[in-house]
């Protein structure tokens, strides 16, 4: 494993809630990564969207945070990280990907041995890639017009790289075949058979917190009892706004704060 090269996986999307899907797809596609016998996953990254998203019922990103770092507490591997919920305004994915992939870059040990006197920066002794984890979903949206621009598109796919994760009734391949630009550099895009499949739907754990049903078994349970202690998602919390954004998502050029599946 140790001469294969590393890898970090980022997923974006709102986490509104947090599902186990979410983490299913971390697991599923490390597992992939590492049957190619090319990539060592080191890591995974999850980012919550920014509030200024402004997608409906998008719960305070303080809250969605919270409930991310609590439904990591049973991964060794995977982190929530709050840059991007934090900044003035929201951000286009391409971004964050460079955000991470310079942070990521700054965290290398550098070589042993280099003199610090002379002018060539040391170099680091192993380059991890930082590869974009999303559903088949997302990968759809590429083909939706003036949603995503070209440009990010394209840096996305051929700078990072995708690590796609499939989801019933879509066609990630026909996606693929059906853009030049992903065409290009399919040789970039990792598709990833889910041999479980689990439709389980942000949209739908919303609706049935609002009717008072049990979503139990489809969260981690310190993430139902953060929701029940803080009156998320509730018909009264919904009523009253509860810290969420209640105007309806926009179309915004330059890609979407893209969700994973049922991220939404």
């Amino acid at each position: 494993m140790k001469s294969r090269i590393p890898v970090v996986l980022l997923a974006c999307g709102s986490f509104n809630p947090i599902t186990n899907m979410h983490l299913r797809l971390f697991e599923v596609a490390r597992d992939h990564l590492h049957q190619t016998g090319m990539y060592r996953v080191i890591g995974g990254v999850i980012s919550p969207v920014n509030d200024n998203y402004k997608k409906k019922d998008l719960v305070a990103a303080h809250h969605r945070v919270a409930m991310v770092r609590l439904a990591l507490q049973m991964s060794d591997w995977i982190r929530v990280d709050t840059w991007e919920s934090e900044q003035a305004q929201w951000m286009e994915t391409v971004k964050v990907l460079r955000h991470h992939h310079s942070e990521l870059l700054r965290s290398l040990p550098q070589e042993e041995g280099v003199d610090p006197d002379k002018a060539v920066s040391p170099v680091p002794a192993a380059v991890p890639e930082l590869k974009f984890l999303c559903g088949a979903d997302v990968l759809k949206t590429f083909q939706t017009p003036n949603l995503w621009k070209d440009e990010h598109i394209q840096e996305i796919v051929e700078k990072f790289g995708l690590v796609c994760v499939g989801r019933a009734g879509h066609d990630p391949k026909g996606y693929i075949m059906g853009s030049p630009i992903l065409q290009r550099y399919q040789h970039n895009i990792h598709l990833v058979r889910e041999p479980v499949q689990n439709e389980i739907s942000a949209t739908y754990i919303r609706s049935a917190l609002r009717q008072g049903q049990s979503v139990k078994y489809l969260l981690p349970d310190s993430v139902i009892a953060y929701i029940k202690n803080h009156n998320l998602y509730s018909r009264d919390s919904s009523q009253k706004g509860n810290g969420t954004r209640n105007s309806e998502g926009k179309t915004r050029q330059g890609g979407p704060a893209t969700s994973p599946p049922s991220s939404s």
